[in-house]
């Protein structure tokens, strides 16, 4: 029971996320959100296998039509897209973020955990969302990423605040059991 309703929180946080005021950047015109924040959070506070059913279960609620994500958006349409492949990145990138999380928990450092969210929340997702991006838009990968580059800098500090936070609750409240000890 603790872990469906943990699994739900994280699910709700991510949607939560979606109500931070998008920042606007001026020469694409994309807005950069906070929820690819809640990816990271629910990988490193949850760990691997929970953090990924956190992200299952929220883009579950997006394909019932649920608007829960930036600007309202919901329903099965927006997996067709060319931002679907970070919609489903964020799976892989909770999982892991977790799983590293889990492997370095007992020298786990607010530097660690910020590289742990670049390496999923960042690497991982963008390996899955350029390619995704560049095939539903028809263009080339090499072009998909240098235009998911202006991205990077808030990504970046959403992996520092990621970090922070995963080290905060191991400290306070720690749900991650290593499997070393488990």
């Amino acid at each position: 029971m603790r872990d469906i309703v943990l699994i739900a929180l994280f699910a709700a946080i991510t949607a939560g996320l979606a109500m931070s005021p998008p920042i606007v950047l001026p020469a694409i015109g994309v807005p950069v959100t906070a929820q690819s924040l809640g990816a990271m959070l629910a990988g490193g506070v949850l760990g691997a296998r929970r953090g990924a059913l956190s992200m299952v279960l929220f883009l579950a609620l997006v394909a019932m039509g649920l608007p829960l994500l930036s600007g309202g958006r919901g329903g099965i349409g927006v997996f067709l897209g060319p931002t679907a492949g970070y919609l489903f990145g964020w799976i892989f990138a909770a999982f892991v973020v977790g799983f590293l999380v889990e492997l370095f928990w007992n020298g786990l450092t607010t530097l660690k955990a910020t590289l742990i969210c670049a390496i999923g929340g960042v690497v991982v997702l963008y390996a899955i969302g350029i390619p995704w991006s560049a095939a539903v838009a028809g263009i080339s990968v090499p072009n998909a990423f240098f235009g998911s580059l202006p991205f990077l800098i808030g990504d970046i500090l959403k992996c520092y605040v990621a970090g922070l936070v995963v080290v905060i609750v191991k400290r306070s409240y720690p749900i991650i059991i290593p499997t070393a000890r488990a």
